[in-house]
Order: C-alpha cells, then sequence, then structure tokens
C-alpha cells in the first residue's frame, strides 16, 4: 500500500472556525467538507463512493468514537499520527452526498495552542486528509483507489496545502508500507536497512550511496 494525501476538498475558504463554551470552557472547532468521494480530484485520483464509504465508516467506528480520530499540525512524511504532534481532534463525520463534513476540536496540546493562537490572530487553514491503499490507473489515465484503502487521518492542519501535499507524494508515495507485528513499515527503508546493515566494511560505502541514491530518485 502506499501513502495518499489529499487537500483538494476543505481549503482556506471552506473551514468554518466555530466556539463552544465560554470561560476556561471555551474551546475552538473546525468544521467543513473533510473527504470527498467520485470526483477526480486535483491529484487525479477518484475515490469509487463504496470505497470511501467502507474507509469512513471503518474509521468512525475505530477512531472518531474511541476519541482517537487525531490530525497533525502539518503534513507528516507518515501514515499515522504521532500523538506529539497532534493538533486536533476529528469529533463528528458525516456523509454528505460525495462529500463527508467533518467537525474537529482544537486540542489543548503545544500544538493545538500553537493553532488555537494562529486562528484568534485570524490566520486562515486548510485541513488535509491521509490515507493508505492502492492506486490502479484506468484507461484516461486517472487513479482509482482501491478497496484496500484505509483512512489514517480525516484532517491535518496544513497552511499551504499544495506544497504540503507535493512534498508528502514527492518523499513517500513511491514507498509500499507494509503491516509488521501490528506495526506499519516502510518497505524501502526495511530493505535500505538490510543492505547497510548485510554489507561487509569495505563495501559499507557503497551500499550507504546505493541507498542515498534510491531515495533522491524518489524525491
Amino acid at each position: 500500500m502506499k501513502l495518499i494525501s489529499e487537500n483538494h476538498i476543505t481549503t482556506f475558504n471552506d473551514v468554518d472556525i466555530l466556539t463552544e463554551g465560554k470561560g476556561d470552557n471555551k474551546r475552538l472547532y473546525i468544521s467543513g467538507p473533510f473527504l470527498q468521494a467520485e470526483k477526480v480530484n486535483r491529484n487525479n485520483r477518484v475515490y469509487p463512493q463504496h470505497i470511501m464509504d467502507a474507509a469512513v465508516e471503518r474509521y468512525i467506528q475505530e477512531y472518531v468514537k474511541e476519541n482517537r480520530a487525531l490530525g497533525e499540525l502539518n503534513h507528516p512524511a507518515e501514515p499515522m499520527v504521532n500523538p506529539e504532534r497532534a493538533a486536533i481532534m476529528t469529533t463528528d463525520l458525516k456523509k454528505d452526498g460525495i462529500y463527508y463534513v467533518g467537525k474537529a476540536k482544537v486540542l489543548s496540546t503545544p500544538m493545538g495552542k500553537i493553532v488555537e493562537n494562529l486562528l484568534n490572530d485570524g490566520v486562515k487553514i486548510g485541513v488535509s486528509s491521509r490515507g493508505l491503499g492502492s492506486l490502479k490507473p484506468t484507461r484516461e489515465g486517472i487513479n482509482e483507489v482501491q478497496s484496500d484503502f484505509m483512512l489514517t487521518t480525516a484532517a491535518d492542519v496544513v497552511f499551504d496545502p499544495s506544497a504540503q501535499s507535493s512534498f508528502v507524494e514527492g518523499v513517500m508515495e513511491s514507498c509500499e508500507w507494509i503491516m509488521e507485528s501490528g506495526v506499519l513499515k516502510p518497505v524501502e527503508l526495511e530493505e535500505h536497512r538490510q543492505m547497510i546493515l548485510k554489507a561487509k566494511k569495505k563495501d559499507l560505502l557503497d551500499a550507504k550511496l546505493a541507498v542515498f541514491e534510491a531515495f533522491l530518485k524518489n524525491l
């Protein structure tokens, strides 16, 4: 499976900022369309409705309802959320036609406080999703997301969605991810690590150069 990131729906002008509670109980939320099915997006991908429906339902049951649907501040280059960088938590995700409208609470974590202060100062934000899955090219040259797709983050907070997506796709989309003992691992990185470990002392420099060249080819 490959890391798939999207920022094609919720952009700066689509996000609503909500305030709930008063005083010490005051909390900020962001709301808007987080995901989309059926339409070809700006990344030349399409998510069939039934595939997105299944992925969203699983995400709701395993993450949203369990209060662990976290999102980070800016896109990382990994598929899973790092709790240390959590900034928001999706509290609601509902289907609305081909869209999935979400609501996310801005957390009281260090990253969440950065988001809160930026919002209070009038900074506009966007949100972007992450997932893992296979892509199949169609005759029209569109990449169709396949049935193994799993949503790992409904919404990360981003400030330059296009640049963030380009970074993630350029560095990580060519990398295959596998589940090993319940942990997701990038196949290429593991292969490169084994290459270096198995290299004899006199061949170690050549092995390191080969790994570096392979990394550059994926940029």
